[in-house]
């Protein structure tokens, strides 16, 4: 059959089919042209009228999908929606790809297969994709590259939509030749598209490879007895779609040049070369890559081929199986930054040793030790002989040598400075601690949402220390005062510490002892001055029973209050020590959780991407 360049096959009367023939049948010359139209007249004047709602739809939309494909497809979207104000553009381009080209490839008719048929320089791909159409479509040739541009050739009508996603040219768009190749039911939907040479020294050609094989529903690599082991082949296209290869054929040509059983031989190594790439290998029934050997030239082993490609046509799941493996291809690119290598979180225990840091940065143990203190100086003062009161009395009066002031100027000053350390030594642990072991990009936006939270922390514990009424509060955050309180109150807590019941009764007690003093006191007085009858005895008595009762009434008093004064100071520390806690849970730890419970929401989003996974990635 003489071939017809591509300018005869463009000519026609804008129908998108070659010459203008309205059944888009092969024609190889003006003969067969005219001979043709004369059949087509002949055929309107028998042929009885077809009803318009009988005819062909010329475009039909993709059928929904069966199976997981559109819920991977709703949680890859999903992903990629909560994922980008954590992840960089760049990261999410593929998966975003992915989404675009499986809308637009489910917009478009699922009654068709769209297969490129791709090669090397030489390989005979144009041969082979002639042999399949039954026809010369593409020119064939010494001189290189003989393809320069897609041609495509569609066996049924409704194609165009897929066409123009591709960017074939009106004028490529072809038929196949009346025969049993056109009309085999099975074959019936398949659009066959020969690529350039992706070896081309031409990079316009191998670009036009690359964005073409991004859309088709599989792929034929024609590869030959010479360059089946071509490093770019495997490096660039086999290994990096090893994923695809439920709707891969990789097709032997040229075997009329191999002697004896060297074919098997060849085709044994590339299967060799194929498992290496990843590419699993349909054999024995197994989904996978279908490997053959055939000669174009000849025709031996083309049968076979259009065989398999009418049931991989016939079965119209072909762009459901290319879809699912570019999600496929997707969520393996983005492993890295949703697979966390442990189990990230904020436990108990992290949770816990927070606390224990702040409580320590906001001195909440000296706190309850103040507190105990001022119960125990509440209750000496209160059930205490006069003549002590008198003396602590003196003591606290703020002269340069009082216990007070003494202890106040002994106050450590390396605690004060280093308290607002210790808040970031415990920001910077805990943000550690929930970021260990999640990926890189999450574990920065967990550390990030700590310290931004922690921001304002020290000044607000100085806060809380100041209220709980801790000496050198003031300086304890080592910041600047704040004008209005933005920390948790602490629960109400009496400026002085409650009373217990007994102790007027105690205060009763102890002014009997000083009214026996002072009653037996004036007793001896008045005796010695001669008011009195002499009698030292009894006001002796009387005096020493005051004396020595005073004492025993106070220790009595301070073995009472010993338990209540530890549970006062346990309370307040308590107390201060939540409220640090409820600081630094709401500054620290709530919007840590919230970048975890997001991870989590991806992390599940990115799981049921991967569930039904057809490469197993």
């Amino acid at each position: 059959m003489t071939a017809v360049t591509d300018e005869d096959h463009g000519k026609g009367d804008g129908t998108g089919k070659p010459d203008g023939r309205a059944d888009g049948r092969w024609d190889d010359g003006l003969i067969a042209r005219r001979a043709a139209a004369a059949e087509a007249r002949e055929a309107e004047e028998t042929a009885p009228p077809t009803p318009a709602e009988d005819a062909e739809p010329q475009v039909e939309a993709y059928a929904p999908a069966e199976g997981p494909l559109p819920t991977r497809l709703d949680a890859l979207r999903e992903l990629v929606g909560l994922s980008r104000a954590r992840l960089d553009r760049e990261t999410l381009a593929e998966a975003g790809r992915v989404l675009d080209e499986a809308a637009a490839r489910q917009r478009l008719s699922s009654r068709h297969t769209v297969i490129a048929v791709a090669g090397a320089t030489g390989s005979g791909k144009s041969t082979l994709f002639n042999a399949l159409a039954g026809a010369p479509i593409s020119d064939t040739g010494l001189r290189r590259p003989t393809t320069s541009q897609p041609i495509a050739c569609s066996w049924t009508d409704g194609a165009a939509g897929l066409l123009d996603r591709l960017a074939v040219p009106g004028r490529l768009r072809r038929r196949p030749h009346p025969g049993p190749a056109a009309f085999d039911e099975a074959l019936q939907g398949l659009v066959l598209v020969d690529l350039p040479d992706h070896d081309s020294a031409a990079t316009e050609h191998r670009d036009q490879v690359d964005r073409v094989l991004a859309l088709v529903d599989a792929v034929i690599w024609v590869v030959d007895p010479e360059k089946y082991a071509d490093a770019a082949l495997h490096e660039r296209y086999l290994r990096p779609l090893a994923g695809h290869a439920e709707v891969t054929f990789v097709v032997l040509n040229q075997t009329d040049r191999l002697p004896g059983e060297a074919a098997d031989l060849v085709l044994d190594d590339l299967r060799r070369l194929l498992d290496e790439d990843g590419i699993a290998l349909g054999e024995h029934g197994e989904p996978g890559a279908t490997v053959m050997s055939l000669s174009a030239l000849t025709g031996d082993g083309v049968p076979e081929l259009r065989e398999m490609i009418g049931r991989f046509v016939s079965d119209r799941t072909a762009a459901t199986r290319r879809l699912s493996a570019d999600v496929d291809a997707a969520a393996a690119r983005l492993r890295k930054v949703y697979v966390a290598d442990g189990r990230p979180g904020l436990g108990e225990r992290a949770r816990e040793e927070f606390t224990d840091r702040l409580a320590e940065a906001v001195g909440a143990a000296a706190a309850g030790q103040a507190a105990e203190r001022e119960w125990r100086r509440n209750a000496s003062r209160a059930c205490g002989t006069p003549w002590l009161r008198l003396w602590r009395w003196y003591e606290n009066r703020g002269l340069p040598g009082s216990l007070d002031r003494m202890g106040q100027a002994l106050t450590p000053p390396e605690e004060e400075l280093t308290a607002r350390q210790r808040v970031e030594q415990a920001v910077r642990i805990v943000a550690d601690d929930a970021a260990d072991g999640l990926p890189g990009p999450w574990a920065q936006a967990v550390r990030e949402a700590a310290f931004t939270g922690a921001q304002g922390l020290p000044e607000a514990l100085d806060e809380l220390a100041a209220k709980a009424g801790t000496p050198g509060a003031s300086k304890r955050g080592g910041g600047t005062e704040t004008g209005r309180s933005t920390v948790p109150q602490l629960g109400g807590r009496p400026p002085k510490p409650p009373r217990p019941k007994w102790w007027p009764a105690a205060v009763l007690a102890q002014a009997s002892m000083t009214l026996l003093q002072i009653f037996g006191g004036l007793w001896l007085v008045g005796q010695i001055i001669g008011v009195l009858e002499p009698g030292l005895v009894t006001p002796a008595l009387i005096m020493l029973a005051g004396v020595v009762g005073g004492p025993l009434v106070e220790w009595a008093c301070a073995a009472a209050i010993r338990g209540p004064a530890r549970r006062y100071g346990q309370d307040a520390e308590r107390r201060l020590r939540e409220a640090a806690a409820g600081c630094g849970r709401a500054r620290v730890l709530d919007p840590v959780a919230a970048e975890l419970v997001r991870y989590r929401e991806v992390r599940e989003r990115y799981v049921t991407v991967t569930e039904f996974s057809t490469t197993g990635r």
